[in-house]
């Protein structure tokens, strides 16, 4: 099979691919992230390019307008190439979001300054580097170089178990006899075993950083901490390169099968070392100060870090590889850290209830609740568990993501441009967009805020249908009617941004899936909603939901409000915990055997 050149404007980049690799298959060969939600099912309609030298193969798609076809336009996902080819990617195409995790990525973020820890814990963080001053050997004390490093380690570590490398013990004797016998080890907890990652000569134990992330199947969140302050310091966040081959992770599962799982684990292994550098470089940190690293999100996301197979997962028996993973050097995986570096992956609980939800159930302290608690993830997998410091019960829900924008016309990411809030001003409805600029399209918090918003304006009845003649914004496209937003006709607005019937029908039929995958858990455990004392709502998604839109539209039961509480990323804050204290670590197997 030949290859070709294709080259992209304006990034000026040029790849080589096989024959029938589509333009946002190449795309993602270039490092190029596109704009595309449906992850190259050719329903979004969002990834065009302008083929300008060559042709493409691929059947003329629906979602474009003979004037853009008369100009060249494609969809890149439908598009293969068949020769050289030169394509143009649109300001709109071009996710640049990806290449600087900037203003417009905060909102994954969640930078609590503080975490709550609901137990006493001993600060213990999974690696330490620990100074000592050894007394120097004689013929009265002539224990050998690794017993008497070892002895003084076992007095500070909390560790039964300790063991220290053959690459270590040989350098050993002159790193002690060069130093005064004045040495830094660093131990990283294995496990049940604490082991000597290193021994460096003098006082080093200030240097000891970790990073925690977030691997969302949408975004991936990473923040840098210091071991000993437990301060976070900085914390970066970009949208998950594999959306290229789909937006949810059944999609992902069914392309691993056909590309290999190593091209997804190399998709978010980039990722994440691209947040690591930026976080490295903006605090002027060395990467080999960079010890550990911890990872938490649904059980797919940890698949594919490891380089495992998930075919199994979505197949019955539904059998993941494993969920709990033991701690392995972060340069097995590809991760650019420390080189001796550890890779935590905590524990999830099965298939489909991953780790973050391990790590929410950590960070609310649900397990040691008296009371009732539900924790609901909402995301393109609806994670949801209920219980007590008694019991836990978890189950998820597919809602795909088009909660996240997708399978709506004017749908976009969380980025600039993008409406976030709806509101009544001044007698009418109104709106607010990402970092303030004229609207692009609608983000999911935008979403749900726009119907609830219509719905209690009596512009649409409980069905999602427009009523007509109520609003002169109800308009008829094409035999479907929406409501306008954002108009063209506006100097700033470059299009038309709008709500329509089969938008709305599309998220009734996504909440519906979080809705009843709720009411069925309850029912079956014999409970209603009434019983719920502490409803926690975690993610991104969720710090920006009105929680009024959100009873309206029937994506979370009517329940007093002061019983809901929004707990931002619960998945980061839990594996903080987890990073910090050594008990909590272990406590997470607990969780996950309840």
């Amino acid at each position: 099979m030949p290859d070709f050149t294709v080259t992209f404007h304006p990034q000026n980049i040029t790849v080589k691919v096989p024959e029938g690799t589509t333009l946002l298959e190449a795309a993602a060969e270039a490092q190029i992230t596109i704009n595309n939600l449906c992850g190259g099912d050719g329903i979004c309609g969002r990834c065009r390019m302008i083929v300008k030298k060559g042709q493409v193969q691929g059947e003329v798609s629906g979602k474009l307008t003979m004037e853009e076809i008369r100009r060249g336009m494609v969809l890149a996902c439908t598009s293969r190439v068949t020769q050289d080819i030169v394509a143009e990617i649109p300001e709109e195409t071009w996710a640049k979001e990806k290449i600087i995790a900037d203003e417009d990525a905060k909102r994954f973020k969640d930078l609590r300054k503080e975490i709550n820890v609901f137990r006493n814990y001993t600060p213990s963080p999974l690696v330490s580097k620990i100074y000592l001053e050894l007394p120097e050997p004689s013929l009265v004390s002539n224990t050998a170089d690794h017993q008497r490093v070892c002895e003084a380690l076992k007095k500070k570590v909390n560790n039964a178990s300790l063991q220290m490398g053959l690459k270590i013990i040989k350098t050993l004797p002159a790193t002690l006899r060069a130093s005064g016998y004045k040495i830094t080890a660093t131990v990283g907890l294995r496990r049940e075993v604490a082991e000597v990652m290193s021994i460096d000569p003098g006082n080093s134990a200030d240097d000891n950083y970790m990073v925690i992330v977030d691997m969302g199947t949408t975004t991936i969140v990473a923040h840098l901490v210091k071991h000993d302050s437990f301060e976070t310091l900085d914390a970066k966040a970009c949208f998950n390169s594999q959306g290229v081959y789909g937006r949810e992770v059944t999609g992902r599962m069914m392309g691993a099968e056909k590309r290999g799982v190593l091209e997804f684990q190399r998709l978010l292994v980039t990722d994440i070392n691209q947040l690591i550098f930026g976080l490295a470089k903006e605090k002027k940190i060395p990467l080999k100060h960079i010890n550990a690293v911890i990872c938490a999100g649904n059980t797919v996301m940890g698949h594919f870090l490891l380089g495992l197979p998930t075919e199994n997962i979505r197949r019955h028996p539904f059998i993941a590889a494993t969920v709990a993973p033991p701690p392995l050097r972060a340069a097995e995986v590809g991760i650019e850290i420390n080189p001796r570096g550890l890779l935590y992956s905590l524990p999830g609980i099965g298939s489909w209830v991953g780790s973050d939800l391990s790590a929410g159930v950590l960070a609310t302290a649900l397990h040691h609740s008296e009371e009732l608690c539900l924790l609901l993830d909402i995301g393109t997998n609806g994670e949801i568990i209920v219980g007590s410091k008694e019991w836990l019960v978890a189950c998820s829900a597919s809602a795909g993501p088009a909660l996240e924008g997708a399978s709506v016309a004017c749908g976009m990411r969380a980025e600039s441009g993008a409406i976030e809030k709806v509101f009544k001003l001044n007698g009418s409805i109104s709106y607010s967009t990402i970092g303030g600029v004229p609207a692009k399209g609608i983000c999911g918090s935008g979403i749900i805020d726009v119907i609830g918003m219509l719905l209690k304006e009596g512009l649409i009845d409980r069905g999602g249908k427009f009523i007509a003649g109520v609003n002169p914004r109800i308009r008829t496209v094409d035999g479907i009617r929406r409501y306008v937003l954002a108009d063209k006709k506006s100097a700033e607005v470059k299009h038309d941004v709008f709500i329509t019937e089969t938008d709305i029908e599309n998220i009734i039929t996504a909440k519906a899936a979080i809705f009843a995958a709720m009411k069925i858990l309850m029912e079956r455990l014999d409970l209603s909603f009434s019983d719920i004392a502490h409803f926690y709502i975690a993610g991104a998604f969720g710090n920006y939901l009105d929680i009024e839109n959100a009873i309206a539209l029937g994506l979370i039961p009517a329940m007093p409000r002061e019983r809901i509480e929004f707990v931002g990323n619960s998945s980061i804050e839990g594996a903080k915990i987890a990073a910090f204290y050594q008990e909590a670590f272990y406590e997470i197997d607990e969780i996950r055997d309840k």
